[in-house]
């Protein structure tokens, strides 16, 4: 046994060993043939890059950096080692293919030679230096479209909210080490964007399911409340089940309370009272099409971009947001305190932008604005010898101001964060303006339906200021200050469709006109 047990062992043995000495002596020789290939290095100076320039012109805005960025890079290549293009480039360019999905246009200049980069079956192959620069070009339009418009444009818009940009330049720092930086945009951007971003993707699949039919009414049309049958209440359920305001389409034609509770919450939703009847104008509401939602949605994904998200990072501040008519105060990220404002006409705006709160003004004098003097005092004086004193007025200095008393313009308290606006919160004795869905009717500052309960709210850090002092205060006849021991930020926004933190999907009227030329600007090649 032993004899012939032995040379079987020894060739299974040797044979064993061969294989892994010739396995061995592959991979060794695999080795050393890798470590022969030599390094990309490829020279990309400011002559190149001129002479793409001259390729490309349609790039040229991105020149400058384009070339800082080489320069930086010791004029060598960024997206391309021996093995090819590197995991960022195809993170990038899977980035730019989904601009869709940020309500963007994918529309860069050279679409057709940026494809056959990655197309490996495409006809026209460019040269390594081309492929090199139109990826870099690439970055810096990327990071043009998802940081917003430029600062002149955003301007022009009247916002002047504060802006946070993300530097592209610093950030090539870092995103050759990790590749999957383009993909932590959630500690980058404004939270609301990631959530209107999750409702346009919610909005588009309703459009590519047809959308919703429009609501046929007929000439005739009487408001309609439970017990009421007609064939627009059937149609009613049906749009109503699209966009999950009534949780069952059961095809009735009869209006029942369920019907009436999801209308309740549809109009709460798009910025009405809500109601016991259904109103035509609600109807109309419900046939604002599919597509015109997506484009609110994408108008205010726009606007996010243009938000610093430290701005959610503060401890307590004051958001207005003008086309919903209402401030809240916001503290450790949770709503603290709701008013309903009135806002400035279309003639006289209320102006988009940010301020600290550093003042509390009890029984405040109004100093009438030169404009108001011109257009309202001197004509009502020219008619009226006694108009001042019918109004509460009298000169000061020159100007002409209102005295304290619950008559006043300004009610009985002002907040206020200096700014070249001269934009301040206050009371109001016009109190009946609340009670309107739309209000726009200021001269341009924001009037608060609940001022006492406001200041209650900033003074409870002030054990000394009771909401009796307050009261007192508020009612004195006579104006005092209080300082904030800390200031306040206040941001007064402009936004027409918002998540709110219920995750419901809100749409209100844009009541300055401002939605429609941002649409151009966002569709236009």
């Amino acid at each position: 046994m032993k004899i012939w047990y032995t040379p079987i062992i020894a060739i299974v043995f040797f044979a064993v060993f061969s294989c892994n000495s010739k396995a061995d002596k592959k991979e060794e020789n695999s080795i050393k043939t890798v470590e022969k290939i030599p390094e990309l290095k490829l020279t990309i100076d400011s002559v190149r890059i001129a002479k793409f320039y001259e390729n490309y012109p349609k790039l040229d805005k991105f020149k400058k950096d384009v070339t800082a960025l080489y320069q930086k890079n010791k004029s060598t290549q960024l997206w391309q080692d021996n093995k090819g293009i590197v995991e960022f480039a195809n993170t990038l360019f899977n980035q730019y293919k989904n601009l869709d999905q940020e309500g963007l246009k994918a529309n860069y200049p050279y679409n057709e030679q940026l494809n056959s980069v990655f197309d490996n079956n495409a006809n026209t192959k460019l040269s390594k230096e081309d492929t090199d620069l139109l990826l870099s070009n690439l970055y810096y339009y990327y990071g043009e479209k998802v940081g917003g418009f430029d600062e002149k444009t955003v301007v022009s818009l009247e916002w002047l909210l504060p802006r946070k940009k993300l530097n592209y330049q610093v950030l090539s720092d870092s995103i050759f080490k990790k590749s999957t930086i383009l993909d932590d945009k959630k500690k980058k951007m404004f939270s609301q964007y990631y959530k209107l971003r999750d409702a346009l993707k919610e909005y588009r699949e309703i459009e590519k399911n047809g959308g919703w039919k429009t609501i046929e009414t007929g000439e005739d049309y009487k408001n309609l409340k439970v017990g009421d049958s007609s064939a627009v209440v059937a149609q009613i359920r049906e749009r109503l089940f699209i966009t999950k305001d009534i949780q069952e389409d059961n095809k009735s034609a009869i209006c029942d309370t369920t019907l009436i509770k999801a209308m309740k919450n549809y109009e709460l939703r798009h910025g009405y009272t809500p109601k016991n009847t259904i109103l035509l104008e609600h109807i109309n509401d419900l046939n604002i099409s599919v597509s015109d939602r997506i484009k609110t949605i994408i108008v205010n994904m726009e606007r996010c971009r243009w938000i610093d998200p430290e701005l959610e990072k503060g401890q307590k501040y004051i958001e207005v947001n003008i086309p919903e008519f209402r401030l809240y105060i916001v503290e450790d990220g949770k709503i603290a305190f709701v008013s309903p404002v009135v806002v400035g006409r279309a003639m006289t705006k209320t102006v988009i932008f940010s301020g600290m709160m550093s003042n509390i003004v009890f029984s405040p004098y109004w100093n009438v604005p030169p404009s108001i003097i011109k257009s309202e005092i001197k004509p009502g004086m020219a008619k009226d010898k006694n108009y001042l004193q019918k109004k509460n007025l009298e000169w000061n200095n020159g100007a002409v101001r209102q005295l304290p008393g619950k008559n006043n313009s300004l009610g009985l308290v002002k907040f206020l964060f200096p700014n070249s606006s001269n934009i301040y919160l206050h009371d109001t004795p016009s109190k009946s303006l609340f009670e309107r869905e739309s209000r726009a009717f200021s001269h341009g500052c924001v009037r608060v339906a609940k001022p006492r309960e406001l200041a209650i709210e900033l003074l409870k850090v002030d054990p000394a200021w009771t909401p009796e002092r307050i009261d007192k205060a508020m009612h004195a006849g006579k104006e005092s200050w209080y300082t904030l021991k800390k200031k306040v930020p206040v941001y007064i926004g402009y936004f027409t469709a918002w998540v709110d933190r219920q995750g419901n999907l809100n749409f209100y009227k844009d009541i300055y006109g401002r939605d429609e030329s941002m649409i151009k600007l966002l569709t236009e090649e």
